[in-house]
């Protein structure tokens, strides 16, 4: 007996103990309004351009790919149309990442997660996932009906066919994104001729899956718990910054609506949760701005869709700034009102009126902050674009041994040089030094090949070992520069070097 009771009760804590929240589906509801039909268009324009660009071709001459945009990996090269960044260049890229780093930042001080809201691929291919899922299997009621009702072949051939769609889907996605590491039109022509590289294949299945389950299942889970950019937003937000709001002073006290009845004494809200069931991230804009919010807006298309019924103005949820929401409910509070009459609804009006640009503060300390730094470093990576040399030189000094005494008295030192041709044509060079007296170079085991006639191929990089020769000289290290000269185009380039003839004393 007592063996027994210890066992419900261990049982029942069990049940009563619940450290993790079991995650449910959202489905969200259509909705149609102006900013579900500008995702829309975004929605359309991005992916247009994500599955278009790998096919756009653009002429560098016949010594280099003709792919508009493509990171070819097995040469080490990033092209971007006119753009061409070796691995030696790495820090154009670098600031192009930091330039879009501070963009981003920018845009969300003056306009809030617009990027979470409308960019961000998550947002855009869960968009399309859920599109596919409402086609197939109706809107919100009929998806939650058919997943958590019993199994029928109604249920498993519309989730057959969602699913499959979906996977339609993440394998155009992960293709597309291996044209841009690849020749599109061969791997394309691969994939028809059943003649794909294995890697290729690799990637694109693994790229397949991760879409899959990234829009498919995992959602408003990536957004809350796996992207950092919902953490430390905040810190990127001031109360001038444009985010969506509930107005409270005029939605409250909430609650039912017959038609017909005054409004005097009672909020706008008619709590219909219409904001609600159209949220891609199941949140209730009412209770205030969380960190789940991602700025669609369609919670603002849900219930100007509901005021316009009950034939009141738009605007309860809208995008405003914090600044302005503090600033009417000081106006109400100064009018000693607590509720809003039937009078204030001309007022309510007027106020949704207001175009965005009135509601927002463009110029304020912290955007020109933002607008100072994103300047410069804009200013720094164009001088680094525009100035970029289509020759490099480096030339290293070998350590073993650091001379050699010939038999004539001379001494000599050998280096390595490279010379990056980043031109589209085949070049030669001509190597000497600057300020070596009685210096001579030969370049070792290089055959006809001259220090005067250095050839380096069209967009690669030659190495060769130079031998120097030369009289002793008084100090045991002397500076000396090479001076490199392009024969055809006239581009020179010097690289400060050593050349040693002395061990030096202790």
């Amino acid at each position: 007996m007592t063996n027994k009771g210890t066992k419900e009760r261990g049982a029942k804590k069990e049940q009563d103990v619940q450290f993790f929240q079991k995650q449910e589906r959202i489905y969200p509801k259509r909705v149609s309004g102006r900013f579900r039909n500008l995702k829309w268009i975004i929605m359309i324009v991005t992916l247009g351009i994500y599955y278009m660009v790998p096919f756009i071709r653009w002429d560098r001459g016949p010594n280099a790919p003709d792919q508009a945009v493509l990171i070819d990996l097995q040469h080490g090269r990033a092209y971007w149309f006119w753009i061409e960044i070796w691995p030696q260049e790495i820090y154009i890229l670098t600031g192009l990442l930091i330039f879009a780093a501070l963009l981003l930042f920018f845009v969300t001080s003056l306009f809030g997660r617009v990027w979470c809201g409308y960019f961000c691929f998550q947002t855009v291919w869960t968009d399309l996932f859920i599109w596919v899922e409402r086609i197939v299997q109706g809107d919100r009621t009929k998806r939650k009906r058919l997943r958590e009702g019993p199994w029928t072949w109604e249920k498993i051939r519309k989730l057959a066919i969602t699913h499959f769609i979906w996977l339609v889907i993440g394998w155009c996605t992960a293709g597309s994104f291996v044209l841009y590491f690849n020749d599109a039109p061969t791997v394309v022509r691969s994939f028809l001729e059943l003649d794909v590289s294995p890697t290729v294949l690799i990637f694109v299945i693994c790229l397949t899956f991760s879409t899959y389950l990234m829009a498919g299942f995992a959602r408003e889970q990536v957004c809350t718990f796996m992207c950092p950019y919902a953490r430390f937003q905040s810190a990127m937000f001031d109360k001038d910054t444009l985010i969506i709001t509930y107005d409270e002073t005029r939605g409250e006290p909430r609650g039912k609506h017959k038609k017909g009845e005054s409004w005097d004494g009672r909020g706008h809200c008619i709590n219909c949760t219409a904001c609600v069931q159209v949220c891609p991230m199941g949140i209730d804009i009412r209770d205030g701005l969380q960190m789940e919010c991602i700025a669609c807006g369609l919670c603002v298309d849900a219930c100007d869709e509901i005021m316009d019924k009950i034939d009141l103005p738009r605007g309860l949820i809208r995008y405003d700034t914090e600044n302005n929401m503090e600033r009417l409910a000081a106006q109400k509070k100064a009018a000693g009102t607590v509720r809003i009459p039937e009078s204030d609804i001309k007022l309510a009006g007027a106020r949704q009126k207001k175009s965005l640009a009135a509601r927002l503060r463009l110029i304020r300390p912290r955007t020109i902050y933002y607008f100072c730094v994103i300047s410069l470093v804009g200013l720094v990576m164009l001088y680094a674009l525009v100035a970029r040399s289509p020759l490099s030189l480096t030339v290293l000094h070998d350590r073993n041994p650091l001379f050699v005494t010939l038999s004539s008295g001379a001494i000599r030192n050998s280096y390595d040089v490279k010379i990056l041709n980043k031109t589209h044509q085949d070049r030669t060079y001509d190597l000497s030094l600057i300020d070596l007296e009685g210096a001579e170079i030969t370049v070792k085991a290089a055959g006809d090949i001259t220090p005067s006639a250095l050839p380096v191929a069209a967009d690669r990089v030659g190495r060769f070992h130079i031998l120097v020769e030369a009289p002793i000289t008084p100090q045991a290290q002397k500076d000396i520069h090479f001076r490199l000269i392009d024969n055809e185009s006239g581009l020179e380039r010097v690289y400060e070097s050593v050349f040693i003839s002395q061990r030096p004393q202790n």
